[in-house]
C-alpha cells in the first residue's frame, strides 16, 4: 500500500508548531490537498485534489491537528499560545466553510496538545526507538552524554497515548 493509499484510507494528521511558518504550512496543505485558496488557477491542474478527482478517488479527511512542541512555559499570554490560537481560528473558519474535509465537527475534537519531547525525543529518534523502549538515565548519543529524565519520558509516552486516543 502506498502513502497515497494510506492517506486516502485513513486521512491525515497535521502537525503544527507554535510558529508562523507552521501556520503558513497548514494553509499550504489545505490549498494543495483540497484546492482551497490556490494562489493561481494554474495550480489547479497540478493539485492533489484534481489528481484524485481525475483518478475517481475520494479526498482524505483531516482527522487530527497535533499542536507540537508545547512546553510548560506556554501560558495563555505567551507568543506561542497566540500563534497556536491563530491556527485554531483558521481551522474553525474552515470547519464552517468546508466541514466535509474534516472527520471532526468542532476544533476542540480535532486538536491535541503534544508536549515538547526535548532530549527524550532526540534520544528516541537517534536510536530509532519508540518511547516505550527508551531507557532513563545517562546515555551517549553521537559522542555526547545526555540524560533522559523519567518525568520527561513519562510525559512523552502520555502525549503519544493522548494523540492515539484521539484517533
Amino acid at each position: 500500500m502506498s502513502y497515497l493509499d494510506l492517506t486516502i484510507a485513513y486521512g491525515d494528521i497535521l502537525p503544527v508548531m507554535a510558529d508562523d511558518s507552521s501556520r503558513r504550512a497548514i494553509q499550504n496543505a489545505f490549498s494543495l490537498i483540497f484546492e482551497l485558496k490556490l494562489p493561481s488557477e494554474i495550480y489547479a491542474s497540478y493539485a492533489f485534489a484534481t489528481k484524485l478527482t481525475d483518478a475517481k478517488r475520494s479526498l482524505p479527511k483531516v482527522h487530527l491537528i497535533a499542536k507540537n512542541r508545547r512546553t510548560q512555559y506556554m501560558g495563555s499570554t505567551s507568543a506561542y499560545a497566540a500563534v497556536l490560537a491563530a491556527i485554531q481560528e483558521d481551522i474553525e473558519q474552515l470547519l464552517k466553510t468546508n466541514p466535509g474535509i474534516f472527520s471532526f465537527k468542532t476544533s476542540g475534537q480535532g486538536f491535541v496538545d503534544i508536549l515538547d519531547f526535548q532530549t527524550t525525543g532526540v534520544v528516541a529518534f537517534a536510536k530509532g526507538q519508540p518511547f516505550s523502549k527508551v531507557q532513563t538515565g545517562k546515555q551517549t548519543i553521537n559522542g555526547h552524554r545526555v540524560q533522559v529524565k523519567q518525568e520527561y519520558l513519562t510525559n512523552s509516552i502520555d502525549s503519544m497515548e493522548t494523540l492515539v486516543a484521539h484517533l
